[in-house]
């Protein structure tokens, strides 16, 4: 049977490499899923793909064995402009997919599954990244689904410090940038607002992906353009930032904005919007 590493490039499945050569145990594969916006635009911010990149050539020179990449069919925005089947809500029924919603996240179904099957098609035992302090991930353990962490006795910080020492920490752990895909909606705001600062052209892309969308960007109601004006009132130094943030004050400078420009204007958005925010 071959003996494959299931690699998702956080440090316990990088780790893993560590340990299985600690424990003298076989490794005949190592295999990834990717996920992909666009045909061209990957899931992972670009510091994330360099460090793949980088990790890639590490372990090809050290352990001889080169990753293999699988991904799905579909991009992400294949998925948000898929029609919706004809037995779906009326209010959908037709049309696009748009945002993934809470009680169906397409986005994993359709895009990181598929890869994950595909990686995982091969016969033979998966050494999994569960560190031995993750009691509550045991259970995910079988004859063929094995912890070389476990089983050497590593916990997560024995974990980030061995890939510390072997240059293959990725950036998710030193820096401020999260880690999965950057048009994710379940991302904290400050995430949001790092993308928009520092990768101008995604967040453009997901401004035109929001105009687009039947469904809100989050789940309570507010879009990706809700968002855009929040920070954007931010920049101006108008929202107080000393204290919990409340969207009735981005709407309360909106407002006064359109008003200047265009009183009856302002007053219609004023009135929109101000039971939703």
């Amino acid at each position: 049977m071959e003996h494959i590493l299931s690699l998702s490039y956080g440090k316990d499945s990088l780790a893993c490499l560590g340990a299985i050569e600690k424990l003298g145990w076989p490794l005949d594969c190592i295999v990834h899923a990717d996920v992909w916006a666009t045909d061209t635009i990957p899931a992972d911010l670009p510091p994330m793909v360099e460090f793949k990149e980088r990790a890639d050539e590490i372990i090809k020179k050290r352990y001889g064995i080169e990753v293999r990449h699988f991904r799905a069919k579909k991009t992400f925005q294949d998925c948000f402009y898929s029609r919706v089947s004809s037995k779906a809500k009326k209010c959908y029924a037709g049309g696009i997919r748009g945002w993934p919603i809470r009680l169906g996240q397409y986005c994993f179904r359709d895009l990181k599954l598929p890869a994950l099957k595909e990686a995982n098609k091969r016969k033979g035992i998966y050494y999994l990244g569960i560190a031995a302090d993750e009691p509550n991930r045991f259970h995910n353990l079988t004859d063929t689904k094995r912890s070389p962490l476990v089983e050497a006795g590593w916990t997560e910080a024995m974990c980030r410090e061995w890939c510390e020492k072997n240059e293959l920490l990725s950036p998710i752990y030193t820096t401020a940038t999260r880690g999965g895909c950057w048009f994710c909606h379940n991302q904290p705001v400050n995430q949001l607002r790092l993308l928009r600062k520092n990768y101008p052209e995604y967040w453009a892309l997901m401004l035109k992906w929001d105009r687009d969308s039947p469904v809100t960007f989050h789940a309570d109601g507010h879009t990706v353009h809700d968002c855009e004006r929040r920070f954007q009132v931010e920049d101006l130094g108008l929202v107080p930032m000393d204290r919990r943030f409340r969207w009735w004050d981005v709407l309360e400078q909106v407002s006064i904005f359109d008003c200047i420009k265009n009183e009856e204007g302002g007053r219609s958005l004023f009135q929109t919007n101000k039971n939703r925010w």
